[in-house]
């Protein structure tokens, strides 16, 4: 069944992807009448999550953001599927990084780096950061149960000289890379909600206490590497930049336990207080605010 799925659905996305960009956008006004007005895709989620982070806000307010982020998640969604035939001239265009000499120099003082953002703007297309730097890349994902679309994302992302390992893999992949003295950046989207144990870091995310992962954080210290949030951010539609803003300038191992990763969270909740429409919304982020452990509350 999973190949029947994959053979079915596989040429409809590669037609998709070869639309010149006014037509997919034009498909991409489509698809958000059809997600918000028709299927209504997470709308109760959606509403739900905004209501909850910005109590300040009218309803007018919060449902102005929710349609720029229907908008915002069919135009992500389509830039995907895009991925499959970009050139590597037009992503250039599209993706600008305003600060790379941030890694240039790191690469110089032979350094790996360790990249860490939010689910924020459109994180499918950094991949062209290689075009910019010679270390190698990897990203860490979350491995899809069809092992044939599994095959296609992998195939899509580890294009541009970068490799996909799985979380499991991280660890392991630094510490035969640091033994051969080979450089590279781990690129990890480190703000879903993990299950709420008492053994994992808690913390204040837009003002409401989630549990967070923090191993980005433990493998960056393991391995001494620098720390970088990587900002992604939507100059307009169809056009995206990566800023490099080092979280631990002074070494990583120079800075307390856990202060690395709540830098990191400050800097995506500035991110998404000033332009709410671009965060991922559908996710259930905030699910396990009510599972708060006792140890964390008397810390607190």
């Amino acid at each position: 069944m999973q190949l029947i799925a994959f053979i079915l659905i596989y040429p409809i996305l590669w037609l998709i992807s070869i639309l010149p960009f006014p037509l997919l956008y034009l498909f991409s006004d489509f698809c958000y009448l059809l997600v918000y007005y028709v299927i209504g895709y997470r709308k109760k989620v959606v509403r739900g999550n905004l209501k909850l982070v910005f109590p300040e806000k009218t309803d007018a307010e919060r449902l102005k953001i929710e349609k720029k982020y229907y908008h915002h998640l069919c135009d992500m969604f389509l830039e995907m599927i895009k991925s499959l035939t970009i050139s590597d001239a037009s992503l250039r265009k599209r993706f600008v990084f305003p600060n790379i000499e941030v890694l240039n120099e790191y690469e110089k003082q032979g350094q790996s780096i360790i990249l860490i953002s939010g689910h924020y703007a459109n994180w499918e297309w950094m991949n062209i950061v290689k075009e910019y730097v010679s270390l190698h890349g990897y990203g860490i994902y979350k491995k899809l149960t069809n092992r044939y679309f599994d095959k296609l994302v992998r195939d899509i992302r580890e294009k541009r000289n970068s490799t996909l390992i799985t979380t499991k893999e991280t660890f392991k992949t630094i510490k035969k890379n640091e033994d051969a003295g080979k450089l590279a950046i781990y690129y990890m989207v480190s703000d879903q909600s993990p299950k709420p144990l008492p053994h994992y870091y808690w913390t204040e995310f837009m003002n409401i206490t989630v549990p967070c992962f923090n191993g980005s954080e433990v493998l960056a210290r393991k391995a001494n590497m620098p720390f970088i949030y990587f900002k992604i951010e939507k100059v307009k539609r169809g056009h995206y930049q990566g800023t490099f803003i080092p979280l631990t300038p002074n070494g990583i191992r120079n800075y307390p336990e856990n202060e690395p990763t709540e830098l990191f969270y400050r800097e995506l909740e500035k991110q998404i207080r000033e332009v709410p429409e671009y965060y991922y919304w559908v996710h259930k982020r905030w699910k396990h605010r009510d599972k708060v452990p006792e140890e964390y509350q008397k810390k607190k």
